[in-house]
């Protein structure tokens, strides 16, 4: 039987606020996912300050209250993807590990939707979630929820990969909740995956809000970017045009789509390109040379 391990990072937020609103419509609908889920084995983790441990629900299995944290000018303190990362790896031994957004609402199919693409031999994914409108605020909301189709939207916020990748990940100092942490997935994923593949097209994740582009503490936004700098010049030696998003599609296509995907970077992938067309070159002109040989 698959094994799959999930964690959210879940916080005290202020009433009224609109993660305060979602939270406890994603503990549940976490918690109806796994029931659902036939023929896997779902457990469910929460990687969690100590000031905010006790709105856990019981179904998660809370692991040790994380202590590091980017905090800039007195503001909130905000944990690292690593610390929440290698948190769910200690302690789970699940073939396959997810992390979401504490604000991403999954559907009662997501984990057997996961199971079946990973039977398609993907050792790493990501699912792209639809926004729905700002009238659902309670759990009783979720069979609306589940039924409304919504809108797409161009972030990464939902990550599944073989528990194997996750010693390869190079994720610096990132902070969470701010641009820059999807960044850092998504490329990790495509780098270190045999098959990795982004799904845009998938009605498995929600989001409450119809907002694309959130707006953003320019403090901690420098902060991830400066961090994401470093990370970049390491990956990027490991990736190719085949191992980024969108490779299906022609050279204009492709370069389009990443143009208008703010967690993929215009400037990188030009040199990608570069390097794939060299390649190719290469390869021709070697063919050409060996053909020329043999006569």
């Amino acid at each position: 039987m698959l094994s799959i391990a999930h964690i959210i990072n879940p916080l005290k937020a202020k009433e009224g606020s609109e993660l305060f609103i979602a939270q406890p419509i994603v503990f549940e609908a976490m918690r109806k996912a796994k029931v659902f889920a036939v023929g896997v084995d779902v457990k469910l983790f929460s990687s969690q300050y100590a000031e905010d441990a006790e709105i856990v629900p019981y179904h998660f299995q809370k692991t040790t209250n994380l202590e590091n944290a980017i905090e800039i000018n007195g503001k909130k303190k905000l944990p690292l993807i690593k610390d929440i990362l290698t948190r769910l790896y200690e302690n789970s031994n699940a073939e396959y590990l997810i992390y979401t957004n504490t604000d991403i609402i999954i559907l009662p199919q997501f984990y057997e939707a996961v199971a079946k693409i990973i039977e398609q031999g993907y050792d790493a994914f990501i699912i792209n979630r639809r926004r729905i409108p700002k009238i659902y605020n309670s759990v009783n909301d979720l069979p609306f929820i589940y039924s409304d189709i919504g809108k797409s939207h161009p972030g990464f916020d939902c990550f599944v990969f073989k528990r194997e990748l996750f010693p390869k990940f190079i994720l610096g100092e990132i902070c969470v909740g701010i641009p820059f942490v999807e960044a850092t997935l998504m490329h990790n994923l495509f780098a270190h995956a045999e098959k990795c593949k982004l799904f845009d097209d998938l009605h498995l994740t929600s989001h409450i809000g119809m907002n694309v582009m959130p707006k953003r503490d320019e403090e901690y936004y420098q902060h991830n970017r400066k961090e994401f700098e470093k990370i970049k010049k390491e990956l990027q030696p490991l990736l190719s045009v085949k191992k980024m998003p969108y490779d299906e599609y022609s050279f204009l296509s492709r370069t389009f789509k990443k143009a208008l995907n703010p967690a993929v970077f215009t400037m990188m992938n030009l040199e990608l390109e570069k390097k794939s067309v060299r390649e190719k070159i290469r390869f021709l002109w070697n063919e050409l040379r060996f053909r020329l040989l043999k006569k």
